[in-house]
């Protein structure tokens, strides 16, 4: 099965569905599926793109409205993981997966879906340390705050993917797993991107979560985007070859473990802006194990009537975007997706979206907590956690907006291939100040090793032999390519013009803006 995969999409369907018509016709055959890692912007109308996270004046409707008429429809199955530059209402709708549009799937929060026996698994939105034990408290319309923190990932998402146990063959984050840059070709990444050198000496650069789920989950293949970095472990074509099942059917299927923990967890359901932990095994908890068991699996496939496929239930809940008719004062409004409806009734679950309504009427929630964003999650009352998914404490950086000098044809994602039954490999140049908590992260198969010395670029070929530079998409070798990183802690006097492709969305930002990129 041929699958392609792309980084940050920002909305241009057209121009990727153009590329991957091009590499059909000059490859050995038709692309079976596409994924995208994040900032898919499934903007619907002018309502929706008041909803990303970037200014005003760098709203653009971009062409996913089109396959959301049905004035097109996408060419090849497209699944995708939110990330930080998205139309968070619409995603709101479908915390636990569903159709943006014909042939267009969303995995929700997290989620786990088959295509053709291939197991897929991804978790939505950028690790922020001060939301992290937060619940899913947001509702449009959102504030200054909460159009932020409504793509921070949260606890109880990767407490429900630890829950697996069953083989995951690709997974998708937006942000980079934290440790990943010591399996790769790290020398070369920082010749080129310097300024990453800090965060990497001190394995503060990227995902905390992410990278615990790396090391529990070892998915066959990971990719990630948002950092607009070529950077693989070993890969670096966006198309390849995945083994699947020939006997497996040609549509998507629910996966049945996952399907079990969702109804295990439902319970867990917090829409409350305060801080809190997962239940673990220190005595406080009657349950900590929410693993999917036979006996539970048995009764999820009874009832949904022993049918995982994907019902194609897609349906129109906005307005669509009519060029001819702007609408620059549209109402944002909380919905209630009918495929969300139709899902959780199937299995037995609360919409969180409900929940979220319900406790709007009796709390007013939804804006009640934003004052706890600039607060330290281990500045609470409450006890730290012993579990390990509780990382709120621990530094991390995720840069938030990337500028270029020269221009940079194209955004890329990091990605990491790991073989079965292969080693455990310890990389000779790891960082000394590797988080403790985070230590076993190192273990990985050795496919993911590169050279001692790291000095050997990182890439194979479609076929998975070694060879070739990394070079951007016009062919420039990317260590002549200087980046320029902005944060709140390194605030230049006056920011340089960006010249990309996306320039309208990572140009400069005002300065409480502190996750636009």
């Amino acid at each position: 099965m041929r699958v392609a995969v792309a980084g940050c999409c920002h909305g241009e369907l057209d121009k990727i569905y153009e590329t991957l018509a091009l590499a059909e016709r000059r490859g050995p055959g038709p692309v079976d599926l596409l994924l995208c890692c994040g900032d898919f912007q499934a903007v619907r109308n002018e309502a929706d793109l008041r909803c990303m996270a970037v200014p005003p004046k760098y709203r653009h409707m971009q062409t996913f409205y089109r396959y959301y008429s049905g004035e097109k429809k996408a060419p090849v199955l497209t699944l995708f993981i939110g990330g930080n530059h998205e139309a968070s209402n619409h995603l709101q709708e479908l915390p636990y997966g569903g159709w943006v549009a014909p042939n267009i799937y969303y995995l929700g929060l997290a989620g786990v879906v088959k295509y053709r026996g291939v197991r897929i698994g991804g978790i939505s939105g950028i690790f922020k340390s001060h939301d992290y034990r937060k619940g899913h408290f947001e509702c449009p319309p959102y504030n200054s705050s909460t159009i932020r923190s409504i793509y921070h990932v949260r606890n109880i998402e990767v407490y429900k993917l630890k829950q697996l146990k069953q083989p995951i063959d690709i997974f998708l984050s937006h942000d980079w797993p934290r440790s990943i840059y010591h399996y790769g070709n790290k020398k070369q990444l920082l010749k080129t991107k310097s300024f990453f050198r800090q965060e990497v000496e001190n394995n503060t650069l990227g995902s905390p979560a992410a990278s615990e789920l790396l090391e529990h989950l070892k998915p066959t293949y990971w990719f990630s985007a948002h950092l607009h970095v070529k950077f693989a472990a070993l890969m670096q074509h966006q198309i390849l070859e995945i083994e699947h099942d020939p006997s497996a059917p040609d549509y998507l299927e629910y996966d049945i473990e996952w399907l079990t923990i969702l109804r295990a967890t439902d319970d867990l359901i917090n829409v409350t802006g305060r801080l809190w932990n997962m239940p673990e095994n220190n005595g406080l908890h009657a349950r900590w194990d929410y693993s999917a068991t036979e006996e539970g699996m048995k009764e999820v496939l009874e009832k949904l009537n022993h049918d995982l496929k994907v019902p194609c239930n897609f349906s129109v809940t906005a307005a669509c975007y009519d060029p001819s008719k702007p609408q620059t004062q549209m109402q944002l409004i909380h919905r209630i997706n009918p495929q969300t409806t139709e899902f959780c009734a199937q299995l037995g679950i609360i919409d969180i979206n409900v929940r979220l309504q319900k406790s709007k009427e009796e709390h007013h929630v939804c804006g009640e907590y934003e004052e706890q964003d600039d607060v330290e999650s281990n500045d609470s009352g409450e006890d730290q956690s012993e579990y390990n998914t509780d990382t709120s404490a621990l530094s991390s950086i995720n840069p938030d907006e990337i500028m270029l000098d020269e221009e940079e044809d194209e955004d890329s994602i990091v990605s990491a291939h790991s073989g079965m039954n292969t080693p455990s490999v310890e990389p000779s140049d790891q960082a000394s100040e590797f988080s403790a908590s985070f230590s076993d992260v190192r273990i990985l198969p050795g496919s993911m090793i590169v050279s001692s010395d790291d000095t050997v670029d990182s890439t194979i070929d479609r076929e998975g032999k070694p060879g070739g530079t990394v070079e951007s998409g016009n062919g420039e070798d990317l260590t002549k390519v200087p980046l320029k990183r902005l944060s709140d802690e390194h605030e230049p006097e006056q920011r340089k013009k960006i010249k990309r492709r996306n320039q309208a969305i990572y140009a400069a930002v005002d300065d409480d803006d502190d996750d636009a990129a």
